[in-house]
């Protein structure tokens, strides 16, 4: 079994720090308030503006915090059902510091997969992805990929009859593991 990983809402929560810096410069917006993929929208911001915000924050990677106690553990049991490789659609410019991350924070891969968008994922070869990106797993769904949907309050609106979601790894382990 190949095993996707995303970063970015599955293992990292970037957005954190990002709200932290968005709520320094504009208006003050908490987690509840992102309940879209494109949330940034509401500020009035471009998708240029908010995706080189966001990947200013990873400059500070150890202010970026994971997304679920014991991440290591986690992974790791995922890795006991086949291969985990970390697939991550970014700037490559940030890739050193996510590389980085994920050594700080002790999560074992095979490979580091990093496209230049998100949609791209579709079609590398991979039995399963673990992704929070609404158009991401719909893409996923067209190719007929199977995909986890990691629950994030973007992703809320996917039909619940279309997609498996879990809120964390453990539910992401017991899906593949079914």
């Amino acid at each position: 079994m190949r095993i996707a990983l995303d970063v970015d809402g599955v293992l990292a929560n970037v957005i954190k720090p990002w709200l932290s810096y968005n709520n320094s410069i504009r208006t003050n917006i908490e987690m509840q308030d992102v309940r879209d993929w494109d949330f940034w929208k509401i500020l009035d911001i471009t998708s240029s503006d908010f995706y080189a915000e966001l990947n200013a924050c990873w400059k500070d990677w150890l202010s970026i915090p994971p997304t679920e106690d014991d991440l290591s553990s986690a992974v790791g049991n995922l890795a006991e059902l086949g291969t985990v490789d970390i697939v991550t659609a970014r700037d490559p410019s940030t890739d050193s510091f996510v590389r980085k991350w994920l050594a700080h924070h002790k999560i074992r891969y095979e490979k580091y997969v990093s496209v230049p968008s998100g949609l791209m994922k579709a079609d590398l070869d991979y039995d399963a992805f673990i992704d929070d990106s609404p158009l991401n797993a719909e893409k996923f769904l067209e190719k007929g990929k199977r995909v986890i949907v990691y629950t994030q309050p973007w992703n809320m609106h996917l039909p619940e009859d279309k997609f498996v979601r879990t809120p964390d790894l453990a539910g992401a382990i017991k899906e593949i593991r079914d």
